[in-house]
């Protein structure tokens, strides 16, 4: 059996005609019944049933049908493979990460991506950290941006620490539920209304385990699993929500938002990237990969990624993020 027949095979199968079949391969009919008749006869069985609107597979061209495919994707796959370590690099790639990040780092990421690599085609998946893992796990992804949760302790996944990342309290600048003008302890958001993700997501788990230690539970008056409609909530004091500053940061300075620096304790993340084992590790991806990176660090160093010093809020304090080499 040779690839080119196998193509040719799933071709007709798909398209359940051999006219339809030879449009899409940009054959002939007569060349594709040629090239059916051939592997018939080597595997001795027929592949195909004919009726009045076409043809159908036969149990033998089932059975084949299921081996076939594999064998076609992962040559595709290695064809990409190759090709992306030539000088000018063709294919896909695709990075899943959470809407943070994304709202953030998205568009400069892709113009530099786009830049070094025109021929490849990036495609950006936009989820919370628990959609990016089950992304990443289904094989849907190339490189996976995600904050580190307690599902990923003990997994076989190969990770990069990036930074340590910090929440803060986010709400309307008329402060309807009082928080006041300084830092909120950890345990008044047992009384602050909050607008938050569901469980498992992170950053619930995160409020959730917080506020245990101290033995109370946060005040979620609105489960939503949209970053945006939780931002309109807080924007218009429907809710608090609890984010990182990095995500809300032209929002804040447009006095939109406001933040508050949650102490006792501080409520921190990991934010780590890493790359599917079960695809080939390419020039684009790597190369994702490192500017993505740079990015952050980039962020970090010009004061981006934490509130201002001279909010009283957060005059006392470090900067709310920490790059972990």
């Amino acid at each position: 059996m040779e690839l080119e027949q196998l193509t040719a095979f799933l071709a007709v199968a798909e398209s359940g005609t051999f006219s339809r079949a030879a449009i899409r391969l940009g054959s002939t009919q007569p060349v594709l019944s040629r090239k059916i008749k051939v592997l018939e006869d080597e595997l001795g069985a027929e592949l195909f049933h004919r009726t009045g609107h076409g043809v159908v597979l036969s149990e033998a061209g089932k059975l084949l049908e299921k081996y076939a495919r594999g064998l076609v994707e992962t040559a595709e796959t290695a064809r990409k493979a190759v090709q992306a370590v030539g000088v000018s690099p063709v294919g896909q790639v695709t990075i899943g990460m959470p809407s943070s990040i994304a709202t953030v780092l998205a568009v400069d990421l892709v113009r530099e991506f786009r830049r070094a690599f025109p021929n490849v085609f990036l495609k950006v998946m936009e989820g919370y950290s628990g959609h990016v893992l089950d992304w990443l796990a289904a094989g849907r992804l190339d490189v996976a941006v995600l904050y580190e949760a307690q599902s990923l302790k003990g997994s076989s996944l190969q990770m990069d620490p990036i930074l340590s990342d910090e929440l803060f309290l986010i709400g309307p600048p008329s402060d309807p539920a009082r928080v006041g003008s300084s830092s909120v302890r950890c345990a008044r958001l047992a009384h602050i209304p909050l607008a938050l993700p569901s469980r498992p997501h992170g950053v619930r788990l995160l409020v959730d385990d917080a506020l245990a230690k101290l033995g109370v539970t946060p005040l979620v008056q609105l489960e939503i699993d949209a970053m945006h409609s939780m931002l309109s909530l807080a924007e218009h004091g429907v809710a608090y929500t609890i984010l990182s500053y990095s995500s809300v940061r032209e929002l804040v300075l447009a006095k939109r938002l406001r933040v508050w620096r949650i102490v006792d304790p501080v409520i921190t993340r990991s934010l780590v990237i890493t790359t599917a084992s079960q695809r080939p590790s390419t020039k684009p991806v790597r190369a994702l990969s490192r500017m993505f990176r740079e990015q952050i660090e980039v962020r970090i160093r010009d004061g981006l990624w934490a509130p201002p010093h001279e909010d009283p809020a957060f005059a006392p304090v470090q900067p709310g993020a920490r790059l972990v080499a």
